[in-house]
């Protein structure tokens, strides 16, 4: 008898190995006539209606949050929804394999909460990992990205989890639901998904499970094929039975930790990933921690955001207290420009000395925020002449000397990538989530079987001190958040919310939110425009990176003249030069809300809301 059960369990496992083989080669097939039929979600970038609100970059995963809004569910319920269909249809941008922030404004309690769901170090890492042992000397590049050692633990289910128990309605199971299905029935691959893969298709043929997922027979996926990932799907629908302790104490941390410790490379890979140091009791210790948000007044408005470990808050903060010294409009957009860039120089000047993880650093975020210090900070500001990149920090606990002008230290490398999402309800609960795997396809490490790509987060780190004999907050530590640039933020007016708004972009989404409510608040834009404007990032750099349409502006030349200097902005998402990617939410009166996506950077975001005005 236990040899015939043997003998028929051997054959059913073949069936089934037989079955998957078959799903996977029909994974991701050219176009056929049915899947030319079912054409994607439209995409549109400004919505306006009440009943609730989704904005993201993606039609597929913004109709998902509007369909847990429609099924009776609130803010959070569908923010959790829209970001795990954001990890099937946006993969190289965010998932389970990553982290986030997330502000969320309580309605009935009228109060502003954050969650930091960012990655952590193993509890083996070091403040020299990221050096090489034989130079001492930081990893290369290459090196470092395309790692295990690169993988942070994951932050982004428990950050579901946490939001769905302390704010939600739904379990994570029915707010799961959505993506599970797109998983399962796929999307239909456009423009910008192959760009991104293209743009990651050396990385990802080193990776033999990235390169068998994300490069189907070998090739490129093919636009208007639909694209499947039942290996997510599978994954999504054990976190429904199982919860986040599949990831955390389970099965699924289990696989993590084995790819990460000995990465499963392609034959014949031209470059071998090194080994992490990631264990299971790292993952069994990790917690999404409740935070105090930041806040500061602009304009008589309060401006909430994301405290450290993430430095989005402080940054945007201190740059909106240092322009609050000034008198800015629309009357004299080259004036009002050249102190958007100035104020953006110096609060990166401070950021990268003094912002790290509060657990391992004294972090001074009162001081940072304060208005004193945003005062002494902006003499620095002449309205005739740029200063000088790399501005040194000031010490925020000292503002008398803020005004100093002295040399500083070149500004660290950061990833790209991320994603952002916005969701409001009918009760008028907000929340403004940034969530992301770093850079665009992350480690390009994908967990076999799982479905999903791991984050190279770790690389946040500075690899060493950025200036010697000086503390340095963000070296590598056992346990330790990196500081991240998310700036998830939600703008109350007379104690209600009047603006929601966040994006990707590595360090530039500091700038892409500080000139989102630049445009909006100084230069009197209608947010739709305040979005569509051309972007430039001022990040206390030598040259301002500039989209190609700012760089056609008659500001430009002006600003030159003050002794600016600008240079194109990276093609980081797509081909084209772009500056973040963002989603936002303005709220009228009369319970009306207005939803706002990029209409062309990363191919064009979604807006959508509950009940549309005609």
């Amino acid at each position: 008898m236990t040899v015939r059960r043997t003998a028929v369990a051997a054959a059913s496992a073949a069936v089934l190995s037989l079955s998957l083989l078959a799903t996977a080669c029909q994974v991701n097939a050219a176009p056929s006539a049915a899947d030319a039929k079912e054409r994607p979600p439209a995409k549109k970038a400004v919505a306006t209606g009440s009943g609730g609100a989704v904005s993201s970059v993606n039609p597929y995963a913004s109709r998902a949050g509007l369909e847990v809004l429609r099924k009776g569910g609130n803010a959070v319920d569908a923010a959790v929804a829209t970001a795990s269909a954001l990890g099937v249809v946006e993969p190289y941008s965010a998932g389970v394999g990553g982290g986030g922030y997330m502000v969320y404004y309580d309605a009935k309690a009228k109060k502003v909460h954050t969650l930091d769901g960012r990655e952590t170090a193993p509890h083996s890492m070091r403040a020299d990992s990221f050096l090489d042992r034989s130079t001492g000397k930081p990893l290369p590049t290459e090196d470092a990205i395309n790692s295990g050692l690169s993988v942070g633990v994951p932050g982004t289910p428990a950050t579901w989890q946490k939001a769905l128990k302390d704010w939600g309605t739904v379990s994570l199971a029915k707010a799961l639901r959505p993506a599970t299905r797109i998983a399962d029935d796929g999307f239909v691959v456009n423009d910008e998904f192959r760009a991104q893969t293209a743009m990651n298709e050396k990385r990802f043929r080193d990776i033999k499970s990235t390169a068998d997922l994300f490069l189907p027979q070998g090739k490129l996926p093919v636009v208007g094929s639909r694209f499947r990932n039942p290996d997510l799907a599978r994954t999504y629908r054990l976190l429904a039975h199982k919860g986040v302790d599949a990831l955390y104490h389970g099965e699924v941390g289990r696989d993590v930790v084995r790819t990460v410790q000995k990465p499963p490379m392609a034959p014949g890979a031209r470059h071998k990933a090194r080994p992490g140091l990631m264990r299971t009791a790292d993952l069994a210790d990790y917690t999404a921690k409740r935070r105090e948000p930041t806040r500061t007044g602009y304009h008589g408005l309060d401006v909430y955001s994301m405290g450290p470990s993430s430095a989005g808050g402080t940054t945007v903060g201190e740059a909106l207290n240092i322009l609050g010294n000034f008198h800015l409009s629309k009357a004299d957009k080259v004036q009002a420009l050249h102190h958007y860039l100035e104020a953006s120089r110096i609060a990166f000047a401070d950021r990268n000395r003094w912002v790290g993880d509060p657990a391992f650093s004294d972090v001074p975020t009162k001081q940072l925020l304060s208005k004193e210090f945003g005062k002494a900070r902006a003499c620095q500001i002449r309205s005739d002449k740029a200063l000088t990149s790399p501005l040194a920090p000031a010490d925020p606990r000292h503002p008398d000397a803020g005004c100093d002008r002295k040399t500083g230290n070149k500004q660290p490398h950061e990833g790209p990538s991320t994603t952002h999402l916005v969701t409001s309800d009918r009760w008028g609960n907000v929340v403004s989530y940034t969530l992301t795997i770093e850079q665009t396809g992350g480690s390009a490490i994908t967990v076999p079987g799982r479905g999903f790509l791991l984050n190279n987060e770790l690389t946040d780190f500075d690899f060493a001190p950025l200036t010697k004999g000086t503390p340095d907050p963000n070296l590598p530590g056992p346990g330790k958040r990196p500081r991240s640039s998310m700036s998830p933020t939600i703008v109350m007016r007379d104690g209600k919310p009047m603006i929601a708004v966040g994006s990707p972009g590595g360090a530039t989404i500091i700038t892409t939110v500080l000139q989102t409510l630049f445009n909006r608040l100084d230069l009197g834009m209608p947010l739709p425009a305040a979005v569509a404007a051309p972007r430039m990032s001022q990040r206390n750099q030598t040259a301002t990176e500039a989209e190609p349409a700012f760089l056609a502006s008659p500001e430009r030349k002006k600003l030159e003249a003050m002794g600016h200097h600008f240079v194109l902005a990276p093609k980081a998402f797509t081909p084209s030069p772009e500056i973040g990617a963002v989603a936002a939410l303005e709220f009228l009166p009369q319970g009306k809300v207005t939803a706002v996506a990029e209409p062309k950077r990363r191919g064009g975001g979604s807006a959508m809301v509950l009940n549309e005005s005609r």
